[in-house]
């Protein structure tokens, strides 16, 4: 299996057990009184499973961007860090600019 296909996978897999981690602490913690209404209602199993599902797919694709975002690509790097001197802007003396427009035509 390529590098960047197992990357994706293990990391979607991390972010779905992070949302059931978020939706069991969700329905722990009684938060705006969900696990009385999952546990109250005949369609509370479909609910939490929408819920699971959602979450998952957002934390998994925030692990993913973060994992992405954490590699490094050590070919590209060189110990030249350009010339970091800053440049001198004189604003005390005023620049003409000449600006030209022309109608189109018709007019």
């Amino acid at each position: 299996m390529p590098k960047l296909i197992r990357l994706y996978i293990v990391n979607v897999a991390i972010g779905f057990a992070l949302a059931g981690v978020f939706v069991g602490l969700l329905l722990y913690l009684n938060v705006a009184n969900l696990w009385h209404l999952v546990t109250h209602s005949d369609k509370g199993l479909i609910a939490v499973a929408v819920l699971w599902l959602a979450n998952g797919i957002v934390f998994a694709g925030v692990q993913f961007g973060i994992a992405v975002m954490r590699m490094k690509d050590d070919d590209d790097d060189d110990d030249d860090k350009g010339n970091r001197s800053p440049v001198r802007v004189d604003m005390s003396k005023p620049v003409m600019v000449k600006a030209e427009a022309k109608a189109p035509k018709g007019y």
